[in-house]
């Protein structure tokens, strides 16, 4: 028997019910509102999806719970010292989804669409010129699975990559940074910045305006990652003085964002509504139930996050 652990709508935690159940045939998978106290006491594994942290601590038996979502710093910061492994969901699929999220939108930027757009509505007909792929510089913050696979994509359509990450990484054909030094030197040479960094503490407001400010003039911004990743406020600054040209949003501190938040009306801000890399519970349930599967045979955890890291 394992539960399903989540704050999701009834409707929601239906769909996940299904499909982890087809996936896992020889298991019991039931939500957790509907268990008995003798049941909690019995539960050695969850699944979850943005949990209520009380839930997690009631399973007194609970050795280790398995996200659904690649994202788990929720857990860890409602948590402190988990007495239970936390894995999170590696998905190939959401690395190819992230990935053609990423090159989609760096086209988007890449061949002038928001000044067409604003164009448009002023009934200009203007041609703008044409920057070759390999002569737009596209830095990508986080080398994890998601931004390793998207560096990849960008490289292979013919853009100029670099990428940095908290230690050292390498990557074929992609000049890797690290460390603080890194960090500046990567912004200064990206014309389109990929932010596809996990929330910790290290990384909350990491892009404020000093570091924002590095960007070259007539620089853009992706955010694929997390809100709190961004200075909100640093990022309008430099939108409106014309240092920066353009913003995608598809993550924000409060979602769905706020009806008042300027994002909303700003003519450089490209707001979306957290689509770019959606879990396909498919494809996630199968992994789930392979990680299962092989902890009932080996009585191994999979790989599991670090709680100081927050990934």
């Amino acid at each position: 028997m394992i539960p399903f652990v989540s704050r999701a709508s009834a409707a929601e935690q239906a769909i996940w019910l299904k499909h982890l159940s087809d996936a896992l045939p020889n298991e019991s998978i039931l939500p957790f509102s509907s268990l008995t106290s003798l049941q909690k006491k019995d539960c050695d594994i969850a699944i979850v999806a943005n949990p209520d942290p009380q839930d997690l601590l009631s399973l007194p038996a609970l050795k280790w719970v398995h996200s659904v979502w690649a994202g788990v710093e929720r857990i860890v910061n409602e948590i402190a010292s988990p007495p239970f492994a936390i894995v999170r969901l590696i998905d190939p699929n959401l690395s190819r989804t992230m990935s053609e999220a990423v090159l989609a939108w760096t086209m988007f930027l890449h061949r002038d669409m928001p000044k067409y757009a604003q164009q448009q509505a002023e009934q200009s007909w203007q041609p703008l010129p044409m920057v070759q792929a390999h002569e737009r510089r596209i830095g990508v913050l986080g080398l994890g699975e998601l931004g390793r696979v998207s560096a990849q994509r960008l490289k292979d359509n013919g853009f100029t990559v670099a990428g940095w990450s908290r230690t050292p990484k390498q990557l074929d054909g992609v000049a890797c940074f690290y460390g603080e030094d890194g960090l500046l030197s990567l912004l200064a040479q990206s014309d389109i910045l990929v932010c596809l960094l996990p929330l910790t503490a290290e990384t909350d407001s990491l892009l404020d305006q000093m570091r924002l400010s590095c960007l070259p003039i007539g620089a853009s911004v992706i955010n694929f990652a997390r809100g709190a990743v961004i200075d909100d406020d640093a990022l309008l600054t430099l939108l409106d003085n014309g240092h920066l040209s353009h913003a995608v949003l598809d993550v924000f501190r409060a979602e769905p964002l706020n009806s008042g938040h300027p994002f909303w009306q700003h003519k450089s801000v490209t707001v979306l509504p957290h689509i770019s890399a959606p879990t396909h519970p498919v494809s996630a349930s199968r992994i789930v139930a392979a990680n299962i599967d092989r902890f009932r045979i080996t009585n191994e955890i999979p790989s599991a996050v670090d709680p100081i890291r927050g990934y």
